[in-house]
């Protein structure tokens, strides 16, 4: 069965922890794909006051049963003390991506 596919958002601080995070996900067999946006300005509030900060975004390919472990490892492994963790559910896409995704996310991988 091929699981739904789910596409989860977050944020880091530069490219370099960016680009960390996103190879540990997929190493991780969390994400099947992590892509690594441009640098953007968010601007926000934080403990009454407001920021403005220099991010870069992550869009992770996922499955819906990967989600938990998937968000139990960004609590644990992101730098920031409450990250940006946004699903985007009922993703759809062609039955080969979506496929792909599902092989590439299994916790062990077919022989």
């Amino acid at each position: 069965m091929i699981e739904p596919l789910l596409i989860v958002m977050t944020t880091l601080p530069d490219l370099q922890s960016a680009q960390t995070l996103a190879r540990q996900l997929v190493e991780a067999r969390l994400a099947a794909c992590v892509q690594i946006g441009a640098p953007i300005a968010s601007i926000y509030r934080w403990q009454g006051g407001i920021e403005t900060a220099q991010e870069v975004p992550l869009s992770i390919k996922t499955t819906a049963a990967r989600y938990d472990a998937l968000e139990r490892f960004l609590k644990q492994h992101h730098p920031y003390t409450l990250p940006e963790i946004i699903t985007l559910r009922d993703a759809q896409g062609t039955p080969a991506y979506l496929d792909w995704v599902n092989q590439e996310t299994l916790a062990k991988p077919l022989p």
